[in-house]
């Protein structure tokens, strides 16, 4: 179950409603974010809630079947809003479109971008500084110094900022210049990762693991909530399976499951999700008709020049049209 606290309960309050609780046989756990302040309580027993429900100091309980219940739709029946400033939000019904490289190399290819974005109205920009890579020899990031630089030229054009963050360690070094965090699919189930992320005041937006089910996505969300932080996006970016075609298999059918089982904003990112770039687009147009919220996809002025991921990386060129083809999509999506 799921017990919403008034704002102004008081102690007294607080510890009858857990003495009660605890009296149905259900263990508590307490959890402040940004937006309430609840009691998650876990157990197997049947019970009335009004034997609870009328107690002083609760706002609103809820039963709650999931395992993972913080990010559970069935207490929420309003979907998660995530609003990132300056009119920017990744929310139900929206087309939230996210692109940029796969890796900050330079100025110059910032500036490009942003550029890039600018004319295509695109308010949210990718692209890594910290980059995990299968080869200890690849290309790795431009660090800090690259995020630095990166948040100055997008702050001028007010484009928000989304990249990975691959430790703890980076978290307070690259909070001031990040607008949404990334966990990328290797950190899916960092755990120690999540429960920092859950202590911080900014949008994280977690990738489904490699290999990762719909339900262990969810968990990973329900380790930041209950950390403290719902300011959550989920993304579907393709699993490792036995097919050799592609460099992953994108899962459609996980966005219309999701937005049925969380109130969480669902997007997906096609560009990992299939791994070959002329096919980004009709899988990415795909992914607007299942219901995604929004597109992350990666580009690049010169994608065969990319330090990482050119294979699947778009020209400015596609990307635009792309741009304007996800658009005319979620209008003909509203129709139905």
């Amino acid at each position: 179950m799921i017990i919403q606290l008034n704002p102004d309960i008081d102690n007294g309050q607080k510890e009858a409603i857990v003495n009660k609780i605890n009296q149905l046989k259900y263990s508590t756990t307490e959890v402040k974010t940004q937006q309430g302040d609840y009691l998650v309580g876990i157990g197997k027993s049947d019970f009335d809630i009004r034997e609870i429900g009328f107690m002083p100091g609760i706002r609103d309980i809820h039963i709650v079947s999931d395992s993972y219940k913080l990010v559970s739709r069935k207490w929420k029946v309003d979907y998660t809003s995530i609003d990132l400033g300056d009119g920017v939000k990744i929310a139900n019904g929206d087309l939230a479109i996210i692109t940029g490289p796969c890796s900050i190399e330079g100025e110059q290819q910032i500036k490009e971008t942003l550029e890039h974005c600018r004319e295509n109205g695109v308010k949210m920009m990718r692209g890594g500084v910290f980059k995990p890579r299968s080869s200890p020899y690849s290309f790795r990031g431009s660090g800090i110094e690259g995020l630095k630089l990166w948040y100055e030229l997008a702050k001028k054009d007010g484009v928000k900022i989304v990249t990975e963050v691959m430790q703890v360690s980076q978290i307070a070094e690259m909070y001031d210049y990040v607008d949404v965090f990334q966990v990328g699919a290797r950190n899916t189930q960092n755990f120690n990762l999540l429960d920092e992320l859950g202590k911080i005041d900014k949008p994280v937006m977690i990738k489904r693991g490699i290999s990762g089910t719909i339900d262990e996505l969810l968990y990973s969300a329900e380790y930041v909530f209950s950390g403290g932080n719902e300011k959550l996006i989920l993304c579907e970016r393709g699993i490792r399976t036995y097919e050799t075609a592609s460099r992953n298999t994108l899962d459609l059918n996980a966005i219309p499951i999701l937005k049925e089982k969380t109130h969480l904003p669902v997007i997906a990112d096609p560009s990992h999700g299939i791994g070959i770039r002329k096919h980004v687009e009709p899988m990415a147009l795909a992914a607007v008709m299942a219901g995604a919220d929004g597109i992350i996809y990666e580009s690049h002025c010169i994608p065969e020049e990319a330090m990482s991921d050119g294979q699947q990386t778009l020209d400015f060129r596609e990307s635009a049209k792309l741009i304007s083809r996800m658009r005319k999509a979620h209008e003909l999506k509203k129709v139905f």
